[in-house]
């Protein structure tokens, strides 16, 4: 689940203006720009692995990713995040766990740094470089005693400041939150680095129809802000953000339903799990040419080998859509076009952001997900490039064709 950032959950435009990664239309690209080029994989090396809802940022060249759950120290596996606590109703081990294998012992994760930060210069040599917040922001404790790690940072430049909201809840519940963090830079070296907790934003509780968690900010075409959202329950929805604040707006207070699976069960709930039916989440909105496209994880992550995410995609012409897929059914209609699909080597594609580099090749678009390995079901941070046909996206997953 985009329990969980590059949106997931990821806003970023990430184009080159003055030095610094710049929301520009929040990811629109020229149109045509990209047209008839096949996706490439790329080749990662380095502390890549263990990666989970990548959300991708650019800052003055270099590039961040900053992922779910707690920043533990890396391992000499490389292999550097243990496995997550397992869904109810699940084999223990969940997402890093080989089958048949025990769950290793964790720490009190509410207690450990945030976020995990990788760094690159080149998008294919990847190191830890820090995280977030030291520990789970007291308030969070508080509020929502259950969470035990952060889940699905979305990162975004615009106004002078990096945004980087986030979800706190527990596995399977909609009694969530999303926050925000600031910085005006992610280079740690700066005396301008600092991570300013800006508090709640949106939460959702046991009585509402949806979950906020896997928050993905978007600037449409007249600079307005919105933010996306959702898991499970009745899917994707959305709303308008007060720019200058990053909060809710309170002069459009309506909440937009963007996508779901099609489906409305009226039976008894179970308690501790929505209905796998139900499953769509980790929406991210990027603009190219003249639509906005929204892309939403479909299935069941964080279930190691098990796991069944696939990434798809529908467009609109409205920021709040309706969003049709290639054979114009309406997501929230249970519509999307699958892009990424699952291989011999690599299962369960999903938690993407999306990034549009400028300066890279003479402007490109890349898609950063995770993939759970075939062989022992671990996560790993996977990069794209984005090829546009028909005015459609086309991506590839290490290992395709293979």
């Amino acid at each position: 689940m985009k329990h969980r950032i590059v949106s997931a959950g990821l806003a970023l435009a990430g184009l080159w203006a003055g030095g610094a990664a710049w929301a520009q239309d929040a990811g629109a690209a020229p149109q045509g720009e990209g047209a008839n080029q096949a996706p490439q994989a790329l080749v990662l090396s380095g502390q890549f692995a263990g990666t989970h809802d990548p959300s991708i940022a650019e800052d003055h060249g270099k590039f961040y990713v900053f992922a779910t759950g707690a920043a533990f120290p890396p391992r000499p596996n490389g292999a550097d995040v243990p496995p997550p606590p397992a869904p109810p109703g699940t084999a223990a081990g969940g997402a890093g766990a080989a089958a048949g294998s025990a769950a290793p012992k964790r720490p009190d994760t509410r207690m450990l740094p945030q976020f995990p930060i990788r760094c690159s210069d080149d998008l294919h040599h990847w190191t830890r470089c820090g995280e977030v917040f030291p520990e789970i922001p007291q308030w969070i404790q508080q509020t929502s005693p259950k969470t035990q790690e952060l889940w699905a940072p979305d990162s975004s430049y615009f106004d002078g400041l990096y945004h980087l909201y986030y979800a706190f809840s527990a596995f399977g519940k909609n009694t969530s939150g999303i926050a925000l963090a600031t910085n005006e830079t992610l280079d740690r070296t700066s005396p301008k680095y600092k991570w300013v907790d800006r508090g709640l934003v949106l939460r959702s509780y046991e009585q509402d129809d949806f979950n906020a968690i896997d928050p993905n900010l978007v600037l449409d075409a007249k600079g307005d802000a919105w933010l996306s959202f959702g898991s499970f329950w009745s899917g994707i929805k959305m709303r308008k953000l007060d720019r200058a604040t990053g909060l809710l707006s309170k002069t459009d207070t309506r909440t937009y339903a963007l996508a779901s699976r099609g489906v409305h069960n009226t039976g008894p709930r179970n308690p501790d799990l929505p209905p796998d039916n139900e499953a769509v989440e980790a929406p991210f909105v990027f603009r190219h040419g003249g639509y906005y496209y929204l892309f939403v994880s479909w299935d069941l992550c964080c279930r190691g080998t098990k796991s069944t995410y696939k990434t798809m995609v529908g467009r609109s012409a409205n920021v709040t859509g309706p969003y049709l897929d290639k054979d114009g059914k309406p997501m929230e209609s249970g519509g999307g076009s699958q892009i990424l699909f699952s291989n011999a080597q690599w299962i369960g594609p999903g938690g993407e952001s999306l990034l549009h580099v400028a300066d890279r090749s003479g402007g490109e678009d890349l898609i950063v997900f995770h993939a759970y390995s075939a062989a022992n079901g671990r996560p790993s941070l996977h990069i794209s490039t984005l090829g546009w046909k028909d005015g459609w996206p086309q991506a590839r997953l290490e290992g395709d064709g293979q």
